[in-house]
C-alpha cells in the first residue's frame, strides 16, 4: 500500500488562512526565546563570587574597594548592579539604617528582574493563544468539512476523513507552538526565579554582616 508525505509547505497550505497568524505566532515565540536567551547569558547571573569579595572587603572595612570592584561589572552583571546598591545606602560614615537599606535594594533587584523578564509575558500569551488560534481553524476546516460532505451526491469515508485531517492540521501546529512557548517560559523562569533567591540570600547576609559591623565598630569608638 502506498503512502503519502507531505512536506512542511504542503501541510502548510491544507492547513488554510489560520496557518498565517500561527507562523506569524512561531516565529515570534523562537525570536522572543533567543533573544531572552542571549540576554540573560549575557547578564551573568552568577552571584556567588561576588559575594565572597565583597565580603572580604567588608570584613577588612574596605566599602571603596568593594563599591569600585563592583562598578566595573555593572554593565554585565545584575548582582553586581544590587550589591552595589546595598553598599551605596550603607556608608560607614552614615547611621545603618537596615529598612532603608532593604527598601532600595528590593527596588534595584525589581529592576533587575524586569529587565530579566522582559517578554515572558509574551510567551505566556502566545504559548495560550496559539493552540486556540489552531483550534479556530480545526472548527473553520470541519464546518468546510461537512459541507463538503452536505454537497456530495455520494458520501463516502475518504471525503469524510480528507476534510478531518486537513481541519486538524491547524491544532496540531498550534499545540506545536504552545509547547516551544511553554517550555522556554518554563525554562527561563527557572533561571531568573533562581538568582532571585540566590540574590536575596547573598543580601540578607551581606545586611546583616554590614549591621554587626557598624554594631563592631560604634562600640569601639565609645
Amino acid at each position: 500500500m502506498e503512502t503519502s508525505t507531505f512536506s512542511v509547505l504542503e501541510l502548510f497550505k491544507l492547513g488554510g488562512v489560520i496557518m498565517w497568524p500561527l507562523l506569524l505566532f512561531s516565529i515570534a515565540v523562537i525570536a522572543i526565546s533567543i533573544e531572552r536567551i542571549i540576554y540573560i547569558f549575557y547578564h551573568d547571573l552568577k552571584v556567588d563570587d561576588l559575594a565572597l569579595k565583597v565580603s572580604d572587603c567588608v570584613k577588612s572595612n574596605d566599602y571603596s574597594g568593594a563599591c569600585e570592584y563592583l562598578s566595573g561589572l555593572t554593565e554585565r552583571r545584575m548582582g553586581a548592579r544590587i550589591l552595589l546598591t546595598l553598599l551605596q545606602q550603607s556608608n560607614p560614615g552614615q547611621q545603618f539604617i537596615v529598612h532603608r537599606v532593604e527598601r532600595a535594594v528590593e527596588t534595584e533587584a525589581k529592576n533587575c528582574l524586569n529587565s530579566l523578564e522582559n517578554g515572558f509575558n509574551f510567551l505566556t500569551a502566545l504559548g495560550s493563544l496559539s493552540p486556540l488560534t489552531g483550534f479556530l481553524g480545526t472548527v473553520s476546516g470541519m464546518i468546510g468539512a461537512f459541507k463538503s460532505i452536505a454537497e456530495a451526491t455520494e458520501v463516502n469515508a475518504q471525503i469524510v476523513a480528507n476534510g478531518i485531517y486537513e481541519a486538524l492540521i491547524t491544532t496540531v501546529f498550534g499545540l506545536i507552538i504552545a509547547i516551544i512557548a511553554m517550555v522556554a517560559h518554563s525554562i527561563l523562569s527557572h533561571i531568573v526565579d533562581k538568582f532571585a533567591a540566590r540574590v536575596e540570600g547573598v543580601c540578607s547576609d551581606l545586611i546583616a554582616q554590614l549591621e554587626t559591623n557598624q554594631l563592631t565598630t560604634t562600640s569601639k569608638h565609645k
